[in-house]
């Protein structure tokens, strides 16, 4: 990696957690400068304004919660294990894998109405979510782990929604009792559609 690749990552690694904290709109380039110690000069070589980095900053943050993700999906064997596995990845909203809590709710929350790049990076996000839950649904369906009857973008969406939900209750709580209750009602439907 050149030089100049290096630091356009390291800007891009101390902004990510920044960002997905305080949001876009409330972080400023003088945070991202405090943190990474360069100078404004140095900041703008490699990100003509705060908007780019932000965008690389939301990447980075969910390519780092995915990466996480499939590293934890990738230990477990079965569908229905790795359904499992996926909610106890969320299971604990006020510890978060990701700095700042979830990219997708946080970045999705500020940039719906305000910022079109960022809100469809993060929707194509959502849709790559949903579409790996229904694969692990279809292939437990496939491997006769799960009832052939069961809609597996349909459940994709509910356990997707749910778990977004549960982490926007328990971090406004400051517990996770909600996303218990979330993670045993998602568990229980997936034992109700197992064979």
């Amino acid at each position: 990696m050149a030089k100049g690749e290096e630091t356009r990552q390291f800007i891009i690694e101390k902004a990510a957690p920044i960002f997905n904290t305080k949001g876009i709109a409330a972080t400023s380039m003088s945070d991202i400068m405090e943190a990474t110690k360069l100078s404004k000069g140095s900041m703008y070589v490699h990100f003509e304004n705060k908007e780019v980095l932000a965008c690389a900053a939301v990447e980075h943050n969910m390519k780092m919660l995915n990466d996480k993700l499939q590293k934890t999906l990738s230990k477990f064997k079965t569908s229905k294990e790795q359904l499992f596995a996926y909610i106890d990845f969320f299971s604990d909203p006020n510890h978060p894998p990701v700095t700042g809590g979830c990219p997708l709710l946080n970045f999705g929350t500020e940039a719906d109405d305000t910022n079109p790049i960022v809100k469809e990076k993060v929707n194509h996000a959502i849709k790559q979510s949903e579409k790996l839950l229904a694969d692990i649904i279809k292939n437990g369906i496939a491997h006769k782990e799960f009832r052939s009857d069961w809609n597996p973008a349909d459940f994709a969406t509910v356990l997707f929604a749910m778990l977004e939900g549960g982490h926007l209750m328990s971090r406004m709580s400051g517990n996770n009792a909600k996303m218990e209750v979330i993670g045993n009602s998602l568990k229980k439907i997936i034992m109700k559609n197992s064979v």
